[in-house]
């Protein structure tokens, strides 16, 4: 049990890679909460521990010490079946580099996680849905190819949120996009924090993107080394403040 209403709990988590001399440490004692319905954007310079971080709560990456819980649900003690299904049902991954499947349209391509669930059985809809509410209904039947960046991330964003995913994990959704088509993508996410209630957590190297957060926590060799949330610091100063 993790004693709170948070939906994803790090708790004195670390993280090394290696051994011996060649023993490097990503994550040191880390602990962190998530709200429902908040946005936390976690930044901080190449190789501080923010990829690493993210990747714990799918369990791409296990701890070294400490616990990672998902609504109440201890990661680490899971059994793959049981961890796989907590993906489909309470995570929505947003990947930098949109991961779509160029066989496949974008229709397709957001009914991929749904089809993977077979207790789902309203598929068409959900996947129309999520298409409607990223703008692309009109686009549903191109595939990958013929679709801009902004468009693909929506896809991504899309496939995200078709199974009604209560955490979104974004890495870099803004990274491969000019800054019109990433500021739609942040306004997007946003949204999804405060019209429906979702927890976002953003990993960006962006101030500018980190800026959209509720909270930001920057991390440095590893460690949290600052925090601020948004209601002590104007939007406007935001940036200042992280740089």
């Amino acid at each position: 049990m993790t004693g709170s209403d948070a939906v994803v709990v790090w708790r004195r988590v670390s993280k090394c890679y290696g051994s011996g001399v060649r023993l490097v440490w990503a994550l040191r004692d880390v602990s962190l909460t998530v709200q429902p319905g908040e946005f936390v954007a976690i930044t901080g310079p190449s190789g501080s521990g923010k990829s690493t971080l993210l990747n714990l709560v799918p369990g791409l990456e296990r701890p070294t010490s400490g616990d990672v819980f998902v609504q109440g649900q201890a990661i680490c003690s899971l059994r793959d079946r049981d961890l796989a299904r907590l993906r489909r049902r309470t995570l929505g991954v947003i990947f930098q580099l949109f991961n779509l499947l160029p066989t496949l349209t974008a229709e397709e391509n957001v009914a991929v996680p749904l089809r993977a669930d077979r207790r789902r059985g309203d598929i068409e809809e959900r996947v129309a849905r999520a298409l409607e509410s990223v703008g692309l209904t009109g686009r549903a039947d191109h595939y990958p190819q013929e679709l801009s960046g902004g468009e693909m991330q929506r896809v991504a964003i899309a496939r995200a949120l078709a199974t009604d995913a209560r955490v979104i994990l974004a890495d870099e959704p803004t990274g491969n996009l000019d800054s019109v088509r990433g500021e739609e993508i942040l306004e997007l996410l946003r949204g999804l924090t405060e019209k429906e209630g979702r927890a976002v957590i953003l990993v960006t190297h962006d101030l500018h993107a980190a800026s959209y957060g509720d909270r930001l926590i920057t991390l440095r060799d590893g460690r949290i080394v600052d925090e601020v949330a948004r209601r002590h610091v104007p939007h406007l100063r935001l940036v200042d403040r992280l740089q």
